[in-house]
């Protein structure tokens, strides 16, 4: 396992558009016991309720639903590379394999919230808020036509950065 060292939020220099939206992340939650990520590039970083906060969203048919909703506490990994890594955890899914291992990823943790060992930058959060999108919430109906034509709606958590690390 790598050695993570906290590090200061108020030193961080990230590009949020780059850092999510083009080189992704993983969204990890669970116990020690069983845990399941997720690749994601769909988030944002700011200032919520007075706190550092994230902001991530989750299909209701992904399997790490589950283990966010079921844990007050969830994981941001981001890296430098692996993007081929990244894009097998996001076509596999945790019900049918062990797809951690076959990414070739071990999970690490900060007290008990999980994380993926091999990223360099990771957050800790504790989840604040959970709002599940629906169709009619959109004022341009044109996204909803677009990303939801299936009905596979998104669950916009937020959670407080309690911790970061780095490595």
């Amino acid at each position: 396992m790598h050695t993570f060292q906290p590090y200061p939020a108020d030193m961080l220099e990230v590009n949020p558009f780059t850092k999510i939206g083009k080189e992704w992340m993983l969204i990890t939650a669970g116990t020690k016991e069983k845990a399941n990520t997720m690749t994601a590039s769909w988030g944002g970083l700011g200032v919520l309720w007075g706190k550092n906060v994230a902001y991530v969203f989750v299909r209701d048919s992904r399997y790490t639903k589950e283990f966010i909703d079921a844990n007050d506490t969830f994981s941001l990994t981001f890296f430098e590379g692996q993007m081929s890594a990244l894009k097998y955890l996001g076509t596999v899914s945790g019900r049918d394999e062990d797809k951690i291992a076959g990414a070739r990823f071990n999970v690490n943790y900060s007290d008990d919230t999980p994380f993926i060992d091999e990223g360099n930058l990771v957050f800790i959060c504790k989840k604040l808020s959970a709002t599940r999108m629906t169709a009619d919430q959109f004022i341009d109906p044109k996204l909803a036509d677009a990303f939801y034509k299936d009905g596979d709606m998104h669950t916009m958590y937020v959670g407080e950065i309690t911790q970061i690390l780095a490595r």
